[in-house]
């Protein structure tokens, strides 16, 4: 959780020796790997007391094998190393096994500079019903994310993500078997070629060849018995984010816009998982969490939470947790628990300065009175950042004069120390930014590999790993030769994450340095049809969208469509991936027992050129469907259009123009299934000339109807049909005159419910020039607070309020006013129990222009119109209660 500044002014020194260090690290990579990527003179890690982690996702279907290469034993001896002379290309099966002579003319891996490829022909009687499951075991990989594409018979069934730590410095083996749902449609009746290929990243140059190398113990192909019941694509992953107001704040506008963030990027239907961190020490951060809980419900989506504050807590003396706490947690699962399905023990404790014991004690409490409160509770180890003793690196929340990062200091670096934990949790954790996930001290990867020993097929406990992304300045490392190394070094992190874990979450969908999208402004007082993708750097590829091209290739969950694609001859050989899901037979989540019922039909391009495709998908339902469309876009609205009328027969096509790197979903359900649902959360505010701009949130529809009466009691009358966006302005209005508005979906009965506004023809001045002042010096209050666009946040007297305290304002230049708003909502008895107006040309001489008493609540100031560029607002009462000001607004009618 990124809340606070992570370094001291030490922090660039530190990422120069850093990146020095891995300067280093890469030219001796140069003598201890060779160049068919095998390490030289390492001793052989003894993984025989390792264990594998439980398979994540549903159960593969038993299978017949159609052919096999290799043996699962560990080792690549029966293959020629690759590399090497007389290494084939090609290999034709004759029998389910291939000979050991002819395993010897085979490469014991790929190597995109020395044999990119392996095409492997064999016989097929007839098409299996079921389709087929390809495997490979991987002993070892590069560092740089290899991906290895596999075709059936020209046509893409996939990438497989392989991770690997050769480069990392790490003497512990990452070895596992990754596995590839092959649909029939991708097969034929006689001889078939599966067709194994390296390929770069997107954004990569031929100069990350040389560094995309795997090692395999064995490859095969099999018959599946039975329907799979998801199509597997290396491994089953769950991703998402992280949505919320200003950094910390679960509140209305998180809930709103938390729907709209789900669905743009992919992630919503299918399970996958959200982080929901609300801090118990930071007030109304849990202000909408119920409702935050009943959108993930509705979305399908489970939820990792992170709840209570650890740092100032003193354990018992039997080293059990405080009264408080307890009840802190007691309450909190009390209320949310139904909903969520996993819990962290804390985040980042050496970073934070936090003590082992206290993670212990949490620990010990969620595997009892948690789990007796939430039976399905999986229990998640802590968001390890790996943080060093403070000798060696600055922390943060340091107290009195010890100087400590964890207590013990340093004890989250320590693979011994952090077992403690480890074994009393159900999953692991890691955080991780940019490339640091391989960094030999400190990278999740490589550090839980200290932990468990290595792997003998994938880590041996599951991981959900709570935050992993780039901030602004990180970049993809220069060999690879990407020329957007902003967007290539996103996408790396999140292909690695899909090599190795089971979980990620990207941090954040809001936030400063980290975002996806647009932030800086209050989400309750957006419109979240207009969110915006942030852009790293100009002329890059966002996060967003490689966000979604990953979600919708491996995170889209559901049974398998069938699915034909019809211009075959165009994409052979092409990176277009398809992917059809029905959501309907995902197993209720735990908990929540959340269901879906859409269809979700992928298109993902791979390719860095534009590709058309043209699918024929076979429905579960022979019916009228409808639903969302989501493409290229900026913002929202552009992304997403409203899609009506495809008829099923059960078959539907879709042809689709993809853009380099560009993803498409629809997000479909039967017509008759759709209910109609009133547009909410209808807004009016008043804008420049006598007009009012509307907005609501979104509702299953095409298009939108829009109400208006022109008294209290008149008849709604639509003044506007077919309005596609969820907004509209209405202009040209009558001063003085109570509008009463509402919105309805076309061809829907239910309306909205009715706001009500009087056109006055003031609009509130913008605040981003202002500099504000006041009587209270700036150390112990906050002027700038009154302004920022949070309610949360606000200037007071820091003291009882008395007569002669005032607040000023300097507007940046001239302008005709003639309101002012003084907002106390939060706190409600804050207000000023009298005041006065004044303004100034020069913020020297002061003359009056109102006076009144404060309200509750909010103050409304009106006078005459008045130019002026100061304003000086003084309280002129005096009362128990401090002066505050959360919001204040100056309106004009310019």
């Amino acid at each position: 959780m990124r809340t606070r500044s992570k370094k001291k002014p030490r922090r660039h020194f530190h990422l120069l020796l850093k990146f020095a260090a891995l300067i280093i690290l890469f030219l001796l990579s140069v003598s201890v790997f060779g160049e068919d990527g095998t390490k030289n003179g390492e001793a052989e890690v003894d993984l025989s007391g390792l264990s594998a982690a439980k398979d994540a996702g549903p159960e593969m279907p038993e299978g017949t094998v159609i052919w096999t290469l290799g043996r699962h034993d560990g080792s690549a001896a029966e293959f020629r190393a690759a590399g090497s002379s007389g290494v084939k290309e090609a290999l034709s099966m004759t029998s389910s096994a291939a000979k050991s002579g002819e395993l010897r003319t085979l490469p014991s891996g790929l190597h995109g500079e020395t044999n990119p490829e392996l095409r492997i022909q064999y016989e097929l009687d007839k098409i299996p019903e079921n389709g087929v499951l390809f495997r490979v075991s991987i002993l070892d990989a590069y560092k740089s994310v290899p991906q290895m594409s596999v075709f059936s018979n020209r046509q893409l069934s996939g990438i497989i993500q392989i991770a690997g730590i050769s480069g990392t410095g790490s003497k512990y083996d990452f070895r596992k078997t990754y596995e590839l749902y092959i649909p029939k449609e991708q097969l034929l009746s006689g001889t078939n070629e599966l067709t194994l290929r390296t390929t770069r990243g997107i954004y990569s140059s031929a100069a990350e060849d040389k560094y995309n190398w795997f090692t395999w113990d064995n490859l095969s192909l099999e018959a599946l018995k039975s329907p799979i019941k998801e199509p597997i694509h290396g491994s089953y992953t769950l991703t998402g984010t992280v949505v919320n107001n200003k950094q910390f704040y679960f509140d209305e506008g998180a809930v709103t816009h938390l729907p709209y963030i789900m669905k743009w990027l992919g992630v919503a239907y299918s399970g996958n998982i959200m982080r929901t961190s609300c801090a118990s020490d930071v007030g109304r951060s849990c202000e909408k969490m119920d409702e935050y809980y009943k959108v993930l419900k509705d979305y399908n989506m489970q939820a990792v939470a992170l709840y209570l504050h650890t740092g100032d807590i003193k354990l018992k003396p039997d080293g059990t947790l405080p009264d408080d706490a307890e009840k802190k947690l007691t309450d909190y699962f009390r209320t949310y628990s139904p909903y969520f399905q996993y819990y962290e023990v804390d985040n980042e404790p050496g970073l934070f300065n936090r003590s082992k014991a206290v993670n212990l004690a949490i620990a010990k409490w969620l595997n009892s009175k948690g789990k007796t409160i939430a039976p399905h509770l999986q229990t998640v180890a802590p968001g390890w950042a790996y943080w060093p003793g403070y000798s060696e690196d600055s922390c943060g929340n340091q107290k009195g004069t010890v100087r400590q990062c964890g207590d013990p200091d340093g004890w989250e670096r320590d693979p011994k120390q952090r077992d403690e934990l480890e074994a009393v949790t159900d999953l692991t954790n890691g955080h991780s930014y940019g490339d640091s996930y391989i960094f030999s001290q400190g990278g999740s990867f490589t550090e839980n590999l200290k932990t468990f020993g290595g792997s003998v097929d994938g880590l041996s406990k599951r991981m959900l790993a709570t935050e992993f992304g780039t901030s602004d300045s990180h970049v993809d490392a220069y060999q690879y030769g990407a020329k957007e190394r902003t967007s290539a070094v996103f996408d790396r992190i999140m292909r690695a994450h899909l090599g190795y874990a089971d979980m990620f979450v990207q941090h954040a969908a809001f936030f400063k340095n980290f975002s996806l999208f647009k932030y800086g402004f209050n989400l309750e007082d957006h419109d979240p049809a207009t969110t915006e993708i942030y852009y790293t750097k100009e002329g890059e590829d966002s996060r967003v969208s490689i966000m979604r091209r990953l979600v919708l290739a491996y995170a889209t969950h559901g049974a398998p469509l069938t699915y034909q694609i019809t211009n075959k001859d165009q994409l052979a050989d092409k990176l277009v991936y398809v992917r059809a899901v029905d959501t309907s037979t995902l197993e209720p989540l735990a908990g929540s027992k959340a269901t879906s019922n859409k269809v979700l039909v992928n298109f993902v391009n791979f390719e860095q050129t534009e590709q058309t495709v043209t699918v024929k998908v076979t429905m579960p339902e022979q019916t009228v469907y409808e639903g969302e469309r989501f493409g290229r876009g900026d913002t929202y609205e552009e992304a997403r259009r409203y899609i009506t009328g495809l008829k099923a027969s059960p078959e539907i096509e879709f042809t689709e123009t993809l853009a380099p790197g560009e993803g498409v979903q629809y997000i479909l359900s039967p017509s008759s299934k759709v209910a109609d649902i009133a547009p909410q959360g209808l807004k009016a505010a008043a804008v420049k000339g006598l007009s009012m701009h509307l907005n609501w949130l979104e509702a299953p529809g095409a298009s939108y109807e829009v109400l208006r009466a022109d008294s209290p009691e008149g008849e709604l009358k639509v003044i506007a049909g077919d309005v596609k966006r969820t907004e509209f302005t209405d202009s040209k209005l009558q001063e003085g005159k109570l509008y009463t508005y509402a919105v309805r979906v076309t061809g829907s009965k239910l309306m909205s419910e009715k706001t009500q506004i009087t056109a006055t023809g003031l609009v509130p001045l913008d605040r981003s020039v202002w500099k504000v002042t006041s009587s209270v010096s700036k150390e112990d209050s906050n002027p700038a607070g009154a302004i920022d666009g949070d309610r949360r946040t606000r200037w007071d007297t820091v003291k009882h309020q008395a007569s002669g305290e005032y607040y000023q304002i300097d507007l940046g230049e001239e302008h005709t006013i003639e309101a002012i708003d003084l907002d106390n909502t939060l706190s409600p008895y804050d207000y000023p129990r009298g005041y006065l107006v004044q303004v100034s040309d020069d913020g020297k001489s002061w003359r009056q222009v109102a006076s009144g008493k404060g309200q509750l609540k909010m103050t409304k100031i009106t006078f005459s119109q008045v130019k002026t560029r100061h304003i000086r607002i003084v309280q002129t009462g005096a009362g128990g209660n401090y002066w505050s000001i959360q919001e204040l607004q100056v309106y004009s009618r310019e």
